[in-house]
């Protein structure tokens, strides 16, 4: 009995070769150093036809109808190119001419009824900040949704000023750049600069009713991310059931050039006595009560200069020089103020010294010259209208 030779035998048997010959090769790639799954070799797969990118942006704008006719036109490109070249994509591009058809139906409707117009309106508007607290500029009044300016609010309604109105903005700045610096220091911002720029709108402060004090709008965190960085100062009224009727506006276009002139002077007293420490009394800020009276001694000499040398009609020219005498004193008690060595010698010069500067002569002055001649019973550069004297818009 033969015996066959070792090796796999039936009809896939390759059988022995001879030295040196090679087997033949078959279909499939020799087994490499790192077999697949269950000992198979890995093979060559087939490569998949290329999506058409016509079809997907024809879908995408189908979808979103946002300009329909360029979807469908992409989408009738895109299956004349996929039948063409072989490419993937037909069911994108169909779904995206269908889309496309629909929305230019539903545009061309809306055409014909004003829709669109009516859209681009609001959109423009509100890319502009039209109707929110964003659009407010100098000058202008406005109503609040819930008649107050404490807290956030996302709109404003303007008015004309000869209307009832919740307030009138007379300033706007711009802060730097950079990370939000939160709601304290927004606040400190617009009330050192709000109160230092309402002169320039409103510069007769005898003019501001009682119940009238500096607001301000503030950007809150989220419209920071947008990019504003805008405060808007505005003039409101402190009771938040009243409101308020008429400009408040006494500015450089609004005076004849006397009164101007005046206002311009006594600016320099205001802003000094702005600075009034924060200190109740003298014995708790010794130094920096001093510092302040040396700061209004100073005033009332730049006040007094700018009197003199202005050429003041007939009827205001007695009135005004019997306040630049009275003026003049006052300068030098604020003067000894300063140089005081005690609370008490403080309070003696500080005592005549303000004396003289709401004396008579102020009223008689300002009558003069046609100014409002009732002084102001509440002091500048307070709090506002409150422990939160600001929105946030």
């Amino acid at each position: 009995m033969s015996i066959p030779p070792p090796g796999p035998q039936g009809p896939y048997s390759q059988g022995p070769y001879p030295p040196g010959q090679q087997p033949p090769q078959g279909p499939y790639p020799p087994q490499g150093p790192y077999p697949g799954v269950w000992g198979q070799p890995y093979g060559v797969y087939p490569q998949q036809a290329p999506l058409n990118g016509l079809a997907i942006a024809a879908f995408v704008l189908g979808v979103l109808c946002f300009v329909p006719a360029v979807g469908l036109v992409l989408g009738l490109i895109a299956l004349a190119r996929i039948r063409r070249r072989g490419e993937r994509g037909k069911g994108f591009a169909v779904a995206g001419c269908v889309l496309s058809s629909v929305g230019l139906a539903l545009w061309v409707v809306s055409l014909s009824t004003g829709a669109v117009a009516g859209f681009w309106d609001g959109f423009r508007d509100a890319a502009r900040g039209e109707g929110t607290a964003y659009s407010l500029e100098k000058g202008q009044c406005f109503t609040t949704p819930g008649g107050s300016l404490q807290g956030v609010t996302y709109d404003v309604d303007q008015v004309p000023c000869e209307e009832e109105h919740d307030g009138e903005v007379f300033a706007s700045f711009e802060l730097p750049g950079g990370s939000y610096p939160g709601d304290a220091e927004l606040t400190r911002a617009a009330d050192d600069r709000c109160y230092a720029l309402q002169d320039a709108y409103a510069m007769d402060r005898w003019a501001l009713p009682a119940d009238v004090d500096v607001y301000y709008l503030t950007p809150t965190s989220g419209s920071w991310r947008t990019g504003d960085r805008e405060i808007t100062c505005l003039f409101g009224n402190t009771d938040e059931r009243s409101t308020l009727t008429g400009s408040l506006r006494n500015d450089v276009a609004r005076l004849d050039p006397d009164q101007h002139t005046y206002l311009l002077a006594e600016g320099h007293l205001n802003r000094a006595m702005d600075e009034v420490p924060e200190a109740e009394t003298v014995e708790d800020d010794f130094a920096g009560y001093r510092v302040w009276a040396g700061q209004v001694s100073e005033a009332l000499r730049g006040e007094v200069t700018m009197l003199e040398r202005h050429s003041w009609p007939a009827g205001a020219e007695r009135p005004v020089a019997a306040l630049v005498e009275d003026l003049r004193t006052a300068q030098k008690e604020w003067g000894l103020a300063a140089k005081a060595t005690g609370p008490d010698a403080f309070y003696e010069h500080y005592g005549k010294g303000y004396d003289l500067v709401v004396a008579d002569t102020t009223v008689t002055a300002r009558k003069a010259l046609g100014l409002a001649t009732t002084p102001p019973d509440h002091e500048g550069g307070g709090d506002g209208g409150g422990d939160d004297p600001g929105l946030e818009v």
